[in-house]
């Protein structure tokens, strides 16, 4: 009991650390956010990226050496972090998304994130362990050979496509691919007098003069940090049509002020008006637990520490990305997209089932950890991920992927019983 009353100290000491001011500012966002981290040990996971890197502050990390210990992660890899995006060259592309906790660390937080939230899943699928320890070893080891593959032949334009995938992964792209951008306009907009307008819902709010002002100068300092190479060169494409105040985002943003921009796109034709979407940036968790002053001080602010992040993390990134901000704050900003799709695990219930999508998520792991996109400008990682990674394992591999496996298990043990305590 003295135990649990320690940890369950440690669990609320490191939720208010990370989230008071937000709590402060949106309490009625916070106890929506909290009673969803409630519903499961899984969902509690995914809310609390914080206490797993308190955790890993604690924990001896034998594959983390100068180079290990310092390449760009996302900071928040679980299994329901993957979906598809159009890129900047495109083509519908499955892999990775929400860059939020994108940081400087140990390329394995990543790979022991994403395996424990794995065992978590799998646990609720009442899988045997046997299968669980199978499942992530198929993952790492797809992961190695991936790294494997860069390190003797260089970074190739690897991406998970129309073209290259099958099975569930190719369905989440097809979907993706018959999403039209009628529908996402008409669910979230109305044309009165020949002009499209924001819907008034509870998920909106409607902004006064100073403050429409004051977003619409932030969005045009925003277009600044397009890169040349992905801007728009069309008069009217950045033209404002109307902003609002928007709520509604996941588990992980949940107290994140946000604005809606919409704005006229490729054409003055209705049917191609697009959606901006601000955010503030947030704190990013593996910060919490990174000392190195040199990372903490390359960022202007949160919201341009995610842009950098996602562009050193992922090749071809959307047109639109780019950071701003408002009243002194940092929002990044990207386009509210509606051809992002994301991977259900709830159809998935077999091993077999599951095994093929790991292999593609392990290769896609693999991809962001040792491939930039080309308007990357970051320094902080000058050298070779591919390498530092397969000369830290050199020899070692099986003793790698036992090492994470037994700690999955164990940490998804924990985790059950965090979420209890939490409960």
């Amino acid at each position: 009991m003295v135990d649990n009353k320690a940890r369950e100290s440690l669990i609320a000491d490191t939720l208010v650390e990370a989230f008071k001011p937000l709590m402060e500012a949106d309490p009625h966002g916070f106890r929506t956010k909290f009673r969803k981290m409630a519903a499961d040990p899984f969902a509690f996971y995914r809310g609390s990226a914080c206490l797993f890197y308190a955790d890993m502050r604690e924990t001896e990390d034998r594959w983390a050496d100068d180079n290990t210990s310092r390449v760009w992660i996302h900071g928040d890899l679980h299994a329901e972090n993957f979906g598809t995006y159009m890129s900047a060259t495109g083509h519908l592309t499955f892999d990775i998304n929400d860059f939020d906790e994108a940081y400087l660390g140990h390329f394995s937080w990543d790979l022991r994130r994403f395996t424990t939230s794995l065992a978590l899943m799998c646990w609720q699928k009442a899988l045997p362990e046997e299968a669980v320890r199978s499942l992530a070893r198929t993952y790492l080891s797809s992961y190695l050979d991936q790294v494997d593959h860069y390190d003797d032949v260089g970074q190739d334009d690897f991406a998970l496509h129309l073209g290259n995938t099958s099975g569930t992964i190719h369905g989440v792209l097809l979907a993706a691919r018959a999403s039209r951008r009628t529908d996402l306009l008409d669910s979230m907009t109305y044309v009165e007098d020949h002009e499209r307008h924001f819907q008034n819902n509870p998920k909106t709010r409607q902004l006064d003069k100073a403050e429409h002002d004051m977003v619409a100068a932030a969005f045009e300092q925003y277009l600044g940090t397009i890169p040349e190479g992905k801007k728009s060169g069309r008069e009217v494409f950045y033209n404002v049509k109307d902003i609002v105040g928007s709520t509604g985002f996941g588990i992980g943003s949940a107290g994140l002020p946000a604005y809606n921009v919409l704005i006229e796109g490729y054409n003055e034709a209705l049917e191609n008006d697009i959606i901006i979407s601000m955010k503030q940036g947030n704190v990013a968790a593996p910060s919490r637990i990174v000392t190195d002053e040199r990372v903490r001080s390359y960022f202007e602010h949160d919201g341009h520490r995610t842009v950098i992040s996602q562009r050193a993390l992922q090749v071809h990134t959307d047109e639109f990305l780019g950071y701003t901000t408002v009243d002194g704050v940092g929002f990044v900003v990207d386009e509210l997209s509606p051809y992002k799709a994301d991977l259900r695990w709830d159809m998935l219930t077999e091993p077999n089932e599951i095994e093929p999508v790991l292999v593609d998520l392990g290769r896609a792991t693999a991809k962001v950890h040792c491939a930039s996109d080309e308007d990357s400008d970051q320094d902080l990682v000058a050298f070779q991920t591919e390498r530092a990674i397969t000369q830290v394992i050199k020899g070692r591999r099986e003793e790698f992927i036992e090492d994470l496996i037994e700690f999955s298990l164990d940490y998804a043990g924990k985790v059950r019983s965090d979420h209890s305590l939490f409960v």
